[in-house]
């Protein structure tokens, strides 16, 4: 529930970050020998045309480098490395090769990023399973700006769907087969349908006009309506057979609660075996020591080569979560309270989020000119950080060590941000080199890369014994991604004084996109009420493998292998 509440918050939250950015760059002026382009050009102005990036290739080498600096569409929005200029400009083009598979490990090491920082530090998972939304929305709100770029928004908010819809819902499937509540399921799937069909119909007709706009904003305001409802009613029809069941009769345990008993029975700390049996105090030092060391060695010895191997690649990342990210386990007694990490945790933790917010901008911004922001930052925290060593011991937590929590949650969901940005530029960047189109770019790179939330965090909570809400995340952020990206990315132009957005349909590939996407969910209407609910291994499969067959289908599309036979 607080999931759809945080979402209606993002539609308000966009609305008034764009209505800044257009106020802010139409009241000042850039920078001498800065070029700024607005995000939504008004029609019947005079522009220079972009140039599609892609054109690079096709240029002299002496050239390119000029053409990735000074082409505004080969310049990416966030992230710290520009993967494109290092590509032609930093390195000779017969070194191509080997920049390609440095940048191939380099993803796969992002990916490890993500896997770490959403299984071990849980935090960011849940802010992420509500916000991962971002990504789909800012890009369907550029793409809807240009009725030749809409394709790309099309492309990825369809792609992302099946491949939410098929792989993530069917990894969860495989990863702890169970059994889906029916009501929530199949109300979610047929709200789905419904906005599936809207985009279809609108595609079709060719335009978006102010009334449809607003139809999908209000059927996602009406979807949330329907989720607080059920919810409601649930929960009253729940307290009334407690009320009247028969007194001494002992309830049945639900399957979360059996997860629970489970995972409580299996999850046995060995490590109290090999406490000292006489009491031993640690020094301040010693704590810090131990707190930041993420190799166990007991474990270490009794590990296979592979596991040894992973994990010299983990220790990096795993050292700098610890030192970055404050943990709050409310099962230990003292909730993981360590006074020095604590502390540092303080200082390091919101200089952190300076530096990670937009890749950095508000971080090193100058208070008049004088003084960053990142400073400011640090001499805040360590004033903090001071007066809680003093004021606390490393025996017992302070009475607000809650609020820790809350700081990990930001840290960790922004470490998670900002490796997710640069898993998307890098993706980018690949696709330039490779020649692919904005459909193509937009049913694979950038539905992945918008959908790498997700995968990571249904995976865990799939993981964690939690697959009915990883499976319910996954209908609930793809509905909301369709009718708020389209929504309001029409509505943001028709607010410029268009009486219409005009969408125009990149051949063939866009109607495989919405006939595989409308397929996928018409099978999992029909195939998972026959299975009474109960979502195994086989079911699982079977997605997966129908995402292959229309990944196949859509390249042999996209490549001019099927077509459609001219009149």
């Amino acid at each position: 529930m607080a999931g759809r509440q945080l979402n209606l918050h993002w539609v308000l939250h966009l609305l008034c970050v764009l209505m800044m950015v257009r106020t802010v760059s139409g009241a000042s002026s850039p920078p001498t020998g800065t070029h700024t382009s607005p995000e939504f050009p008004a029609s019947g102005v005079n522009q220079t045309p972009v140039v599609d990036c892609r054109d690079v290739c096709s240029l002299n080498a002496s050239d390119r480098c000029d053409f990735i600096r000074t082409n505004p569409d080969c310049h990416s929005e966030g992230g710290y490395l520009d993967y494109l200029e290092g590509i032609f400009c930093h390195f000779p083009p017969h070194l191509l090769p080997l920049v390609i598979t440095f940048y191939a490990f380099w993803l796969l090491y992002l990916f490890l990023i993500l896997g770490v920082t959403a299984g071990k530090f849980p935090h960011g998972v849940t802010f992420l399973a509500f916000g991962n939304g971002a990504p789909d929305i800012f890009s369907a709100l550029v793409a809807f700006s240009d009725p030749h770029t809409a394709s790309l928004a099309l492309g990825a908010l369809f792609g992302a769907g099946v491949l939410v819809t098929t792989v993530v819902a069917g990894g969860i499937a495989i990863l702890r087969p169970f059994t889906a509540a029916s009501r929530p399921f199949l109300r979610d799937i047929i709200f789905y349908m419904v906005a599936v069909f809207l985009t279809f119909t609108a595609l079709y007709l060719g335009r978006v006009t102010l009334a449809w706009a607003l139809g999908y904003l209000g059927l996602y305001v009406f979807y949330v309506f329907t989720v607080v409802l059920c919810t409601w009613i649930y929960q009253w029809q729940r307290s009334r057979s407690l009320v009247y069941s028969m007194p001494g009769t002992p309830e049945m345990p639900s399957d979360s609660e059996d997860d629970r008993v489970s995972s409580t029975t299996n999850s046995y700390d060995y490590r109290e075996e090999c406490q000292p049996l006489l009491f031993y105090q640690e020094t301040t030092a010693q704590i810090l020591v131990r707190a930041l060391n993420p190799l166990d060695y007991r474990k270490w010895r009794y590990k296979p080569a592979y596991w040894k191997v992973l994990k010299v690649f983990k220790l990096p990342v795993e050292f700098l979560l610890l030192l970055t990210v404050p943990l709050v386990d409310p099962d230990q007694e003292d909730r993981n309270w360590k006074r020095p990490l604590n502390c540092l945790h303080l200082v390091i933790s919101p200089l952190v989020l300076v530096l990670t917010l937009q890749s950095g901008a508000y971080g090193v911004y100058e208070i008049g000119g004088l003084f960053p922001v990142w400073g400011v930052v640090v001499i805040v925290g360590t004033a903090l950080a001071a007066v809680t060593f003093f004021a606390t011991s490393n025996s017992e937590p302070p009475r607000l060590h809650w609020l820790f929590a809350f700081l990990g949650f930001l840290t960790s969901a922004l470490w998670i941000n900002a490796a997710a940005t640069e898993v998307v530029n890098i993706l980018r960047s690949l696709g330039v080199v490779f020649q692919l189109s904005n459909t193509v770019l937009g049913l694979t790179l950038l539905a992945w890369g918008n959908s790498i939330g997700d995968v990571f965090s249904d995976f865990t909570l799939a993981r964690q014994g939690y697959p009915r809400m990883a499976f319910s995340a996954c209908f609930g952020g793809i509905i909301f991604n369709i009718l708020v990206g389209v929504g309001l990315g029409c509505l943001l132009q028709l607010s410029r004084g268009h009486v219409e957005v005009k969408l125009e349909p990149d051949g063939l590939l866009v109607w495989v996109l919405a006939g595989a996407l409308g397929l996928s969910l018409v099978c999992s209407l029909v195939s998972v009420p026959l299975q009474c609910f109960q979502l195994n291994k086989v079911y699982g499969f079977c997605l997966l493998l129908f995402y292959a067959n229309f990944l196949v289908v859509a390249l042999l599309t996209e490549f001019g292998v099927i077509h459609l036979k001219s009149m």
